[in-house]
């Protein structure tokens, strides 16, 4: 059953690998592959109260017991002070993450195959049990182990009152309390009454991340199974009350679906699969992004970062419809929202750039043979608003100077992508001309310049495509160090910062490259020389007297880290997209972007188990780090990895078998 070879694998090491599956809905279900939790936001059922947030840890995981021949077989393994505990890990025998995870248990007469299936749509997990060798029945107990708390904090044993109460005869529902949200769980045996706590499970990643890391966790009773070979037995848990007929045949019928791809290109189906796992659909028809797992909610910047790779490159035009609306609805005063609260407060309005990453967005959409009435007619009036504030001024500090470029001044405030943030303390302070910035602000000059011609508008066209020009003649002038050969990485009023960062690509990548042509070979050049590495680019050249290469250790030293020399997968895109564009869609060409792209597919269709990290050392050997996974990566690696390597163009909507055969990575599928 397994794609993911785990012979080689002592504890650390199954415990070192991450596997995720989401319901749609911000809800998900994420743990390691011998199944011992290693940071709160670990469970079986995570819960998004208020879709797609306020996210609470409602089942943290099922210790199983396989009761055979008289003995007792524990499949669980859990840490506790000074002691792991069961060691069930020493009977698994295989471990697949796709289509959802599932893992093959073995002992003296018996193999048992378990599966965990999220309903979509549905605060709802189901855990199927199946007898798949041996002579005879089995026994399995279950003990179902409750968090019921916020994702963000822990749970510990108190004196108040928890107990099931059962609905029938085969569910129990938990009651809520002041602290505790209403749970339920259903299984096909019988249940016995045994409530208790257990007490100080270890959490080891947040300890080594500076936070706390132990937990009681609450135990209502044990389910008792009886498992014919061949015959499926079943836990489901919810936060509703479970019709186990309908969710049942709901399990079979959303993963009974074709597979994604019918191609033999293991990387571009596993990117597909990936980046599903992001997209939230709201009942009302609206779409969201996730812009990481376990614990970002949906952020602005990286929807729109994502549109092309999520939907635009996978032909997904409906969805990239739905999203560019509901997010057009959102402008407030020329500004986009940044990220949704997780405890359901509502958007942030924190980010200079998202709304000219919109703006490319719904450049993008038009390429990808978007609806072009919806723009012109909806879009557009919402894309001028953005152009006049700007030029005129709002929140943030956002505005123009008498050349035209983009300034942001926002004390206290981190208004790009660059974001880490301790207390009073801007990490990466950017105040001032960004070069990211004003490379997205001429882009979205042009872009809508266009649109205005395209409607009836010459003359608002004419006067925005003559701003573009200054800014263009500015940013040349202004930005370029002739000292590096690269750009600034900050034009401000009283000296420039000369950080080597990798932000300056936008000035190439874009479809509007506001960099003379020129100059792209020696910015390209210092690039790939600093920044460049297997799996990414690094924020910050490790040259600088600010680089910070391991990002590791308690919040301040990792946020140190953060922007100051961690590598980010999807900084790749950019690069081989700019690369390209430089060099020219040659295939020696798309050789060398593959052969830039294999770290993050090695990665992909190994250790990380489908899915891509956020980030990675800047220092060899490139630990990952950060969230577990990262839609900007995916998304970023998907666009380019079609758009430059397969070169499926804009309007060829989704990949076909005829262009996606088999990458020389495929090998590397059963990597641990």
């Amino acid at each position: 059953m397994s794609r993911f070879d785990i012979s080689a694998l002592r504890f650390d090491g199954l415990i070192g690998r991450e596997w995720l599956t989401t319901h749609g809905n911000g809800s998900f279900a994420s743990s390691t592959i011998c199944g011992t939790n290693t940071r709160k936001y670990h469970g079986l059922l995570v819960a998004a109260m208020a879709p797609p947030v306020r996210r609470m840890v409602v089942l943290s995981r099922v210790e199983e017991t396989v009761i055979h021949g008289g003995k007792g077989f524990e499949l669980a393994a859990n840490e506790y002070p000074g002691v792991v505990h069961p060691r069930g890990h020493t009977l698994l025998r295989a471990f697949s993450p796709e289509p959802f995870p599932r893992w093959a248990y073995q002992s003296e007469g018996w193999t048992i195959e378990k599966q965990l299936r999220p309903i979509r749509g549905e605060n709802t997990v189901v855990l199927t049990y199946t007898l798949v060798g041996g002579g005879g029945p089995v026994d399995l107990e279950l003990r179902p182990l409750f968090a019921l708390r916020g994702i963000h904090e822990l749970m510990y044993q108190w004196n108040g009152r928890i107990e099931a109460v059962a609905v029938d005869a085969h569910q129990q529902r938990i009651p809520a309390s002041s602290r505790t949200p209403e749970a339920f769980f259903a299984y096909d045996g019988e249940f016995s009454p045994q409530p208790c706590w257990y007490l100080n499970t270890i959490y080891r990643r947040e300890q080594e991340r500076g936070y706390a890391g132990l937990e009681d966790l609450w135990m209502p009773g044990v389910v008792r199974l009886r498992l014919l070979p061949g015959h499926p037995a079943h836990f489901i848990c919810s936060t509703e009350p479970i019709d186990m007929r309908r969710v049942l045949a709901q399990a079979e019928r959303q993963f009974d679906a074709a597979p994604l791809t019918a191609t033999p290109n293991a990387v571009l189906e596993t990117l597909l699969r990936a980046a599903d796992q992001f997209l939230v659909e709201s009942r009302d028809g609206g779409i969201t992004v996730m812009a990481a797992y376990p614990w970002a909610t949906p952020s602005g910047r990286d929807a729109m970062i994502c549109v092309p790779g999520l939907l635009l490159a996978r032909g997904r035009i409906d969805q990239a419809t739905r999203l560019l609306r509901s997010f057009a609805a959102l402008e407030r005063n020329g500004l986009m929202p940044t990220d949704l609260a997780e405890d359901g407060g509502g958007w942030r309005y924190t980010g200079a750039d998202v709304s000219l990453w919109f703006i490319h967005a719904v450049d993008q959409y038009l390429r990808y043979g978007g609806d072009e009435d919806m723009v012109l007619g909806e879009l557009l009036p919402v894309m001028l608003r953005i152009i006049e504030r700007y030029q005129h001024g709002t929140d943030l500090g956002i505005g123009t100077d008498p050349d035209g470029l983009v300034h942001t001044h926002a004390p206290g405030t981190p208004t790009t992508w660059m974001d880490a943030k301790v207390g009073d303390w801007v990490i990466t302070p950017r105040q001032g001309r960004p070069v990211s910035l004003n490379a997205l602000w001429y882009n979205a000059l042009c872009v809508v310049a266009g649109l205005c011609r395209r409607v009836g508008q010459p003359e608002r066209g004419e006067d925005l495509a003559a701003l573009a020009a200054r800014v263009r003649e500015a940013f040349n002038g202004r930005f370029w160090n002739e000292r590096e050969s690269c750009c600034f990485d900050v034009v401000e009023d009283h000296g420039n910062d000369p950080s080597v960062r990798p932000n300056q690509l936008l000035a190439i990548s874009l479809p509007h490259a506001v960099l003379d042509e020129q100059r792209h070979g020696a910015v390209l050049a210092r690039v790939r020389r600093e920044l460049l590495t297997p799996v990414g680019l690094r924020t910050l050249s490790p040259h600088d007297h600010s680089y910070q290469g391991t990002y590791a250790g308690p919040v301040v030293a990792r946020d140190r880290a953060y922007h100051q020399g961690s590598v980010y997968p999807w900084l790749l895109g950019p690069f081989i997209t700019a690369l390209m564009r430089h060099q020219g869609r040659t295939q020696q060409a798309r050789s060398e972007a593959l052969s830039m792209l294999e770290g993050c597919f090695q990665y992909l269709l190994g250790p990380g188990l489908g899915q891509v990290c956020e980030l990675f050392d800047g220092d060899a050997p490139h630990r990952p780090g950060g969230a577990i996974a990262s839609a900007r990566s995916v998304a970023e690696l998907l666009r380019c990895y079609v758009q430059d390597v397969l070169e499926i163009a804009p309007g060829q909507g989704r990949p076909s078998p005829a262009a996606c055969q088999p990458t020389r990575l495929d090998h590397v599928s059963n990597r641990p």
